[in-house]
């Protein structure tokens, strides 16, 4: 273990579970005490729960002095909603919402200095959530997915024909098998070329890696309903970007073929007050090789735009 690593264990103990409700059941959360009033709140894409998604950055942030929320969207990890593994994109962003809510309620925060953060796909949602909420202080979009229309002849591309036949069946047979009552049917988030699995581009597997090297979270399901696959190529939440009026910083990696570079950097251009860095790398560097540099345009970011002096 590494000397950040055993200083991220001792600090975990000064953080919190709290719940908060969304719709007709309640999203779990972790809540980091800050001491500056700014308040990050933070979830994964996909799949990815709150503990893998955030806890890398989560720490970071915290030790600048930012309140952090990190929390699950419902269906997934320790929230509610069944059945679960469904990603349905107008629920997550009603929770997006209602972490917003539960954030400005917290002691330590001042409801005008909360940033949003998000990767993949939940950093697509950024852009939605920030355009929904201009009393945001900032926001951020990390390798966001934000036009699923561009990045599906890609994803098609690293599959071989006879497993898009078999993934695009499944999803059809989980969404007829939905109607019925049936349980949802799953495939992995991330496989190799070849697999049937929600997403098999070159750098897909380079998730566990980046999110659990240390093979901590065993309570991450890695699984997905198949039915995400009939929705994805028509989500496109960078077309909110015009009416996002809080700084966004959007971080894309040079050679991510997940997500692709250029359609978070048109998407970024659209919005009045953004800010785009540009990293060495694949989807997941932010994680990896690219994870100081990562953190310290972000937090100069939040800073500049949520930070503030010690709450009374």
């Amino acid at each position: 273990m590494t000397a950040f690593e055993e200083r991220q264990e001792e600090r975990q103990g000064e953080r919190r579970k709290v719940r908060f409700a969304s719709g007709d059941t309640s999203c779990a959360a972790w809540h980091y005490p800050g001491t500056n009033g700014g308040c990050v709140i933070m979830a994964g894409g996909t799949s990815v729960t709150k503990e893998p998604a955030s806890d890398l950055f989560a720490a970071r942030f915290n030790a600048a002095g930012f309140a952090v929320l990190a929390f699950d969207h419902r269906r997934f990890g320790e929230s509610g909603g069944a059945p679960r593994q469904i990603v349905r994109f107008g629920e997550q962003i009603d929770d997006w919402h209602a972490a917003i809510e539960c954030a400005a309620g917290l002691p330590d925060v001042d409801p005008d200095r909360i940033a949003v953060w998000g990767f993949s796909l939940a950093g697509g949602h950024v852009f939605r959530v920030a355009a929904d909420h201009p009393r945001l202080a900032c926001a951020i979009a990390q390798t966001p997915l934000v036009d699923g229309r561009s990045i599906a002849p890609n994803a098609l591309r690293s599959m071989p024909p006879s497993a898009a036949v078999r993934l695009f069946g499944r999803g059809v047979g989980d969404a007829l098998g939905s109607l019925a009552g049936r349980p949802p049917l799953l495939v992995p988030t991330a496989g190799p070329r070849g697999a049937v699995a929600s997403l098999t581009t070159p750098d897909a597997m380079d998730g566990d890696r980046a999110l659990d090297p240390g093979g901590r979270h065993t309570g991450w399901e890695r699984t997905v309903a198949a039915r995400i696959i009939l929705g994805l190529g028509g989500y496109r939440p960078g077309r909110h970007a015009p009416r996002i009026r809080c700084p966004l910083l959007v971080v894309v990696c040079e050679q991510d073929r997940s997500v692709l570079t250029e359609p978070g950097v048109r998407a970024a251009g659209n919005a009045p007050r953004s800010e785009v860095v540009r990293l060495p790398g694949c989807h997941y560097a932010p994680f990896l090789e690219a994870h100081e540099q990562a953190v310290a345009a972000e937090i100069s970011f939040l800073g500049r735009h949520a930070g503030g002096r010690d709450p009374e």
